[in-house]
């Protein structure tokens, strides 16, 4: 019943116009009745009905009928009449205070009553949505849905989440089916098949996402199964476009970019709702311009048909000689098979020229790295072979790679308060670049870490602060592997190379480089604090920026122009501060200082080793640390279907028992910072070492 000292609504759906039909109908008839009583002044209980229940005119109002206590379903379906000027005034009253007889209640319009219930905040609030009442010709497909998600439910949707999801949804559809009505199979259901057979455009393997049979005359089990398979195969898609078809940890211990997993509740109703089930499913994968740039010459790859005229023949080495002071003037070899070697490598420049340049033997000696080719820009029947084919088969493959590899990623790249600022670095491309408002505002060379436990990482962090005059902290892989031996060799080694050696309170050995032009980290670090403990900086090695392949560093990134760099960071962070390549260098000096940004600036590391330049031409890198053999390999199947479960790798090891290790002046310090507060000057502890491999960095 209604409290109507508090105002609060009880009981099932209808009785507030029942009660006002019966409270008309006493009052009209109270001045005629024969049993009417004058009776003493209205109760309290009376006075609130009057004050919370404007009474209509007696006339317009019929006496009750049994329709009155029928219950909401039936006008939960029928057309809502316009209200009445009068009784528009009055609070919309869908919650009921009465209790329904028995006779009127049936187990099947029990729960739509209970939906109904719940009272409107506001006057003006629609029509509660009901859940939709299932056809009488899908009603036996919609009762084999409830049995099978209720018993076989794990058997279709391994992962718990997407399991309640489904249940959830399906239940308030009353079971009714999606993807098909009275037995054919719907409008949506179709964009989502036409999807799903295009997965391959997308670089997933369509045989990851089975269609399901719904034929009419298979019967209620049949269409019902179909029902469940077909969700599955959505959500599968929805769920490895959004993440990856397989977790990077299953890839490397080196790799760390943050989760993003995609909320089936969410896809779910997205897809059942959206006028393009096509488009709303389509919509999960990354929308980086780098993504689908890769997804539009992928399908030019898989579309595009040998031409053999185009093809170049084998026949004699070619080789171009380098004039000498000895030989100036070498002669350049000619072959007619030149043009179509400058055609197949895209140099359009002298098309028809049929000598061996140095400008074709570069080209061939590009094409020979980027193909696991001996890089020697000789044209031999070997390079001619790898130069006609299997052209599409290899640089398919190595596209989907590097698809995969972008979702990974965040979905967002950059920092929106700051214009979607952000810095991406390729690996195998050796170079880094710095976007904001959607463009690039600056790039520059870098040195990336060798192959091997040197490695760079791939991960996503955020660049909080830039150091200037950084001192360098040994990284203790180096202190053990490389420095203690030598100093073993040679006692003065460490003080010839102007490194600092002490012993910390606990035991454990340190070298340490002060501020300076000699310093191995040069003039500016860079920091994004991360459990690899790699960061990027200048550096004294100037020469190797010249160098085509550039991995030589322990782990950290070097980078070509550190002041301009930190300058275009800080004219996006701090851009009142007036930062200049020149107003950085005039910092430089013997004393640390530590510019922080009021905002931190994600910095993406990717290995990206094919992608599309500015110019629209897809380009091929060296996979120089093996990356993409292990995705390829797990992208057509060899690993299995289980791909996406996380691998547990231990954290590398940054401590390294000191034993009796016995160093020139040997001296202890009574307290310190940590190795990890040394390295970003952060107050952040490093975490407590566990066993596993040690990684080096710098």
């Amino acid at each position: 019943m209604r409290d109507f000292s508090t105002g609060h609504r009880k009981g099932p759906a209808g009785f507030d116009r029942v009660l006002m039909a019966v409270t008309a109908t006493f009052l009209s008839l109270a001045a005629t009745s024969a049993i009417a009583q004058s009776g003493p002044a209205k109760s309290p209980a009376d006075l609130a009905i009057d004050a919370a229940i404007p009474l209509p005119e007696p006339a317009n109002l019929p006496p009750p009928t049994a329709s009155d206590f029928k219950l909401p379903e039936a006008a939960a379906t029928a057309p809502t009449a316009e209200p009445k000027k009068e009784e528009a005034a009055a609070p919309s009253a869908p919650a009921t205070t009465a209790t329904i007889p028995p006779a009127a209640t049936t187990p099947a319009t029990a729960a739509p009553a209970t939906a109904a219930a719940t009272p409107s905040a506001a006057p003006a609030a629609g029509p509660v949505t009901a859940a939709p009442a299932v056809a009488a010709a899908d009603q036996p497909v919609a009762d084999k849905l409830r049995d099978l998600i209720a018993s076989k439910g794990a058997r279709y949707f391994d992962r718990k989440n997407e399991r309640t999801a489904v249940e959830n949804f399906y239940k308030d559809r009353n079971y009714a089916p999606l993807w098909s009505d009275a037995g054919a199979v719907t409008a949506r259901a179709k964009s989502v098949i036409a999807r799903l057979k295009d997965a391959g455009s997308e670089g997933l393997n369509p045989n990851d996402y089975p269609i399901p049979d719904f034929s009419v005359s298979a019967g209620p089990d049949a269409q019902a199964d179909a029902e469940l398979k077909l969700t599955e195969s959505m959500l599968d898609y929805a769920r490895h476009a959004q993440s990856g078809r397989m977790h990077w940890s299953r890839v490397s211990a080196d790799i760390s970019y943050p989760e993003h997993p995609v909320d089936p509740v969410e896809v779910l109703i997205n897809v059942s709702t959206a006028k393009d089930a096509s488009a709303a499913l389509d919509g999960y994968n990354p929308p980086h311009k780098g993504y689908q740039a890769l997804k539009v010459k992928l399908a030019a790859l898989r579309g595009v048909t040998e031409d053999t005229s185009k093809q170049v023949a084998e026949g004699d080495t070619l080789k171009f000689v380098k004039p000498t002071k000895k030989n100036p003037n070498p002669a350049v070899a000619e072959d007619p098979r030149v043009p179509v070697l400058r055609a197949k490598l895209n140099i359009t420049e002298n098309a028809d020229d049929t000598h061996y340049d140095a400008k074709v033997a570069d080209a061939v000696r590009k094409f020979q790295a980027n193909n696991d080719l001996k890089a020697t820009g000789i044209l031999d029947n070997a390079t001619v072979r790898a130069l006609n084919g299997p052209k599409s088969d290899r640089q398919i493959d190595i596209v989907r790679a590097n698809m995969e590899r972008w979702r990974w990623l965040p979905r967002e790249l950059g920092a929106k308060a700051l214009g979607d600022a952000y810095v991406i670095l390729n690996i195998p491309d050796y170079t880094l670049k710095l976007m904001h408002n959607g463009k690039q505002v600056w790039t520059t060379r870098v040195v990336v870490g060798k192959p091997g436990t040197h490695a760079t990482p791939l991960l996503t962090e955020t660049m909080k602060f830039i150091t200037v005059n950084p001192t360098w902290n040994v990284p203790p892989s180096i202190i053990y592997n490389e420095y203690l031996p030598a100093l073993a060799q040679d006692p003065t080694v460490l003080d010839r190379m102007g490194l600092k050696l002490a012993r910390a309170a606990d035991g454990s050995v340190r070298i340490s480089q002060p501020p300076g032009e000699a310093n191995a980290l040069g003039r500016i670090r860079f920091n994004f604090p991360n459990k690899f403990l790699v960061y990027q900086h200048d550096t004294p090695d100037k020469n190797l920026f010249a160098k085509e392949e550039r991995a030589f560093s322990h782990g950290c990134m070097r980078v070509q122009n550190p002041d301009q760099y930190a300058a275009n960071l800080l004219s996006i962070a701090l851009p009142k501060e007036g930062y200049t390549p020149e107003k950085i260098k005039g910092l430089y000096g013997r004393g640390e200082l530590n510019i922080n940004f009021p905002t931190p600036i994600p910095v993406n590391i990717t290995y990206q080793t094919a992608f599309v330049d500015d110019a629209g031409k897809l380009e091929f890198r060296k996979d120089i640390y093996g990356r993409d053999a292990k995705v390829i390999s797990m992208l057509k199947g060899s690993e299995g279907k289980d791909m996406e479960t996380v691998v547990s790798h231990a954290q590398p090891n940054y401590v390294r028992p000191t034993g009796n290790v016995r160093i020139p002046g040997d001296s202890y310090a009574s307290n310190g910072p940590s190795f990890f507060e040394r390295l970003f000057g952060a107050p952040t502890p490093p975490p407590a070492p566990v066993r596993g491999q040690r990684r080096v960095v710098r």
